[in-house]
């Protein structure tokens, strides 16, 4: 206990100067070593034992996570380590690799300036590889890279110094491709990684051992070393002569920037804020004197403390005791502790924790995972864009009545730590609907309902979550309110695909200054004038008000907003969401009276306008797929692409890598369900496999009317559809 003591003290001494502050995060496809990599780093900075590392995952403190052997919720410690005669302070996050869990990864990159993505040697730069340094470049946070399982490349696959090297050098070419796509539009900006700059190191987690170019220079050992040293069994040798944990902490001090360099950059890609006021000056100087402003990355439950948001301080000083404010709600919170992560401890601290540090904060009742938090009123940090979004569904219901409040509370405690999770109560049948990024995003939840909150649920069977869009323009369509004293003039047309994307991104949105909205629609293709009329959007859809000068339609624009919302939440084929669409208010008549022109006339008009614009532009259903990829061995091919092709699915591309085959392809989602045990028959358990959620495509009309009439049985609708929709 001492030792964890003096390490605090040591970190408290540091906390003050951010010029020796590195906030990192490890980010990795799963599997690749993160968690293994993280306890050598731990054990290098003295806080677990040196023989338990690798084997001890210090990082995956909860149970579930252990048994899976798998990171399924972000990890915050701190840490100190010597450079240059200096002391540094290290606050590191180490990320999950699963694709399920890929929101963490985008939340923890808010907190950070830099990032260590970890790359597996033999398998190389994969799906979820490509998705965490994309995810840290929207965040501006600089990459360098670590190849792991370097060990397996000398014994398991036998090469020689040529070979390994060119196989290493792919690797590196294809992360710096990556990095090159996302940072082309940046000067300032040239991230690649090089082993010459010392931004790449190579080694093992588990027998914990590294080397980089400045630890050949120091320590005289290079790869001639290495590979004679692991063929001779003389691991340990080789960990005391170069230690991993030195050669990448050495590779964070020297090359990730410190919160005085990080900020200035940072603070305009991830604020909207005036630029030019007191604030955006506290932030770019990461001024420990100025206004609190602390963004919540986090939210986990502490069982004797309570809720603990943990995020990054960019201003000011945050203490014990202090009434701050939290985006999105009234009134302020009060901070009840301040403290440190050490792994799954949380370490309080009396003093407070300054600006360029993340801290671990108790008492922000009301923030969410994504919040802003400060001590005066402030625009609030651009909401934190999640790659992909929820496609599987589940219902859960208490299996006693007795637990159905603990039930809403605890379903609601998920979706605050879990901004991908979204949840739907319904307070009258007692079934809820939790809807995540995948099987087993959705089936750790459960279990974790089950387990911590000690409330049996029962589980429906998993829905897939589908999208209606339009696919061709409308004719104008009127809609009339139930009194006939007002009309709505409405047409529909597909968006462009382009911006759709950029709104998922949150590169086109409408808190955006006007100016810059439209420039960013009209580089994406849209037409000069529309881009100027742009009223409203809703989810990926965008109203556009081409009427001229009609009487109190300013004042009626609110409901007309409202309808439009309630018509593109439920679709007209099976109440699904509508995306992707472009409405046209052309032109409406409105009565001179208030009183006939209220919210019971007006919703239900534009409701009907557009639901019967979308059929005649011909709206269709759009199911979820997933890239998919296997590795298996060649004599399993066969029956591996097998598996993709029975499940409606298509296979893009073979080739060999090593001596495995690898099959791509996509498939939908809903086909999905219950791959892996079938994988694992087909192929005797020996491939491998991921997911990636690929966005929604179209579903095949033969299967359109029968998808529609499912959906619309299980959500208690109207089986048949109005006669207008006849083609389909």
């Amino acid at each position: 206990m001492g030792r964890r003591k003096k390490i605090v003290q040591e970190c408290e001494k540091l906390m003050d100067k951010p010029e020796q502050i590195r906030n990192i995060a490890i980010a990795a496809h799963v599997d690749h070593g993160k968690t293994t990599l993280s306890d050598n780093l731990l054990a290098g900075a003295g806080m677990i034992s040196d023989e338990t590392a690798g084997q001890q995952l210090a990082m995956d403190t909860k149970e579930d996570e252990q048994e899976r052997g798998i990171t399924i919720d972000a990890a915050n410690v701190s840490m100190t380590h010597e450079w240059n005669d200096q002391n540094h302070l290290i606050n590191l996050i180490d990320t999950p690799g699963h694709v399920d869990f890929g929101g963490d990864v985008t939340r923890a990159m808010r907190a950070v300036d830099g990032a260590l993505v970890v790359v597996d040697a033999v398998e190389g730069a994969m799906p979820q590889t490509e998705t965490v340094v994309r995810q840290a470049l929207r965040e501006g946070v600089k990459p360098a890279l670590f190849i792991n399982k370097v060990d397996r490349l000398i014994n398991e696959l036998q090469e020689g110094p040529q070979e390994m090297q060119e196989r290493l050098l792919d690797v590196i070419s294809d992360v710096n491709e990556l990095i090159r796509g996302m940072t082309q539009d940046y000067e300032d900006r040239d991230w690649t990684v090089s082993v010459e700059d010392g931004t790449v190191a190579f080694g093992s987690a588990l027998y914990k051992w590294g080397v980089s170019a400045p630890s050949m220079a120091e320590t005289g050992v290079g790869f001639s070393e290495v590979i004679e040293m692991e063929r001779n069994d003389q691991r340990q040798e080789l960990h005391e002569q170069s230690p991993l944990s030195d050669v990448v902490l050495d590779m964070v001090a020297e090359h990730f920037p410190n919160p005085l360099e990080a900020q200035p950059r940072r603070i305009p890609t991830i604020w909207r804020g005036d630029d030019e006021s007191e604030l955006a000056r506290q932030m770019r100087e990461v001024d420990d004197d100025g206004d609190v402003v602390f963004m919540a990355t986090d939210i986990s439950m502490d069982p004797h403390a309570g809720e603990i948001a943990t995020g990054r301080v960019f201003s000011g000083t945050i203490r014990k005791g202090q009434e701050l404010y939290v985006s999105g709600t009234a009134g302020k919170n009060r901070v009840q502790s301040v403290g440190v992560f050490m792994g799954g401890e949380r370490e309080e601290l009396d003093r407070g924790v300054p600006a360029g540090n993340i801290a671990a904060v108790t008492g922000l009742r009301d923030a969410i995972a994504g919040s802003t938090v400060s001590s005066v009123e402030m625009t609030p940090f651009e909401s934190i864009e999640h790659i992909s979004e929820p496609v599987i569904t589940k219902s859960v219901e208490a299996t006693r009545m007795d637990d159905l409040p603990k039930l809403i509370q605890t379903l609601q405690q998920v979706a605050k730590e879990d901004p991908t999770i979204r949840v739907e109560i319904n307070e009258d049948t007692g079934e809820h609907l939790i809807s995540g990024q995948g099987e087993l995003h959705l089936e750790v939840i459960t279990q974790r309902i089950q387990k911590n909150q000690g409330i049996p649920v029962n589980t429906g069977e998993p829905i897939v979550v589908y999208r209606e869009a339009p696919t061709q323009e409308s004719r104008e369509v009127e809609g009339v309110s139930p009194n006939r004293h007002n009309k709505f003039y409405i047409t529909v047309e597909p968006l462009a695909e382009e911006i759709v994307e950029a709104i998922k991104l949150g590169d086109v949105a409408m808190d955006m200054p006007e100016l810059e909205r439209r420039e960013a629609l009209q580089e994406l293709g849209m037409d000069k004038d529309t881009s100027q009329e742009v009223e409203h959007m809703f989810g990926t859809n965008i109203l556009i008000d081409d009427t001229k000068g009609i009487q109190h339609l300013n004042e009626t624009m609110e409901l007309v907003i409202e309808g439009m919302e309630e018509a593109l939440e439920d679709g007209p084929l099976a109440g699904e969401p509508v995306q992707g669409a472009l409405l046209r208010l052309h032109d409406a008549r409105l009565h001179e009276d208030t009183i006939h022109r209220g919210p019971a006339q007006v919703i239900p008009a534009v409701r009907e306008a557009v639901h019967r614009a979308l059929i005649d532009a011909e709206v269709r259903l759009l199911e979820p797929i997933q890239d998919v990829r296997i590795d298996v061995p060649s004599e399993y091919m066969g029956s591996a692409s097998g598996e993709i092709q029975g499940r409606r699915g298509r296979v893009d591309d073979m080739y060999q890598e090593g001596d495995l085959m690898v099959i791509e392809g996509i498939a939908p989602v809903e086909e999905m369900i219950g791959f892996s045990s079938d994988i694992r028959s087909a192929t005797e358990g020996r491939a491998s496999w991921n997911t990636e959620n690929a966005g929604f495509r179209v579903l095949a009309d033969n299967l359109q009317t029968e998808k529609i009439t499912e959906i619309r049985e299980r959500k208690g609708m109207k089986l048949e559809l109005p006669p207008s929709v006849d083609y389909i």
